[in-house]
């Protein structure tokens, strides 16, 4: 049997750093990917606190400094290179984290199959 493939996500200059993320589906649940740091992080797109979807508008993931996510509804607050919530009600739980790589100036979903890991 194949080994399902690396499913493109979007070009690299669609992350900008701390700016908006990309929306997009993994095994029918709604994640998103962003930019921090120059690397690019990904997470199942629901809060730990309640599982809501966390952006205050389509992609909009990082607080006013563009150091944290942030969940809109509850203010959960989390580092964007962990998933650590380091604020609000869901205090040290991680968000799920995708597998992603960037190659070629483009990011890719790499689907469990692929790297042989959990996305939890």
């Amino acid at each position: 049997m194949a080994t399902p493939s690396a499913q493109w996500l979007c070009s690299s200059d669609n992350l900008s750093e701390g700016g908006l993320g990309v929306r997009f589906e993994v095994a029918g649940q709604a994640a998103f990917a962003i930019r921090y740091q120059g690397h690019v992080y990904a997470y199942l797109n629901q809060c730990r606190h309640i599982p809501v979807e966390m952006d205050y508008r389509d992609g909009d993931f990082f607080d006013l400094s563009k150091h944290y996510l942030i969940c809109a509804l509850h203010g959960a607050t989390y580092q964007p290179d962990t998933g650590l919530c380091v604020r609000g009600p869901c205090r040290g739980s991680r968000l799920h984290s995708v597998k992603v790589e960037e190659r070629d100036g483009q990011v890719y979903l790499v689907p469990p199959a692929c790297n042989g890991e959990n996305s939890q």
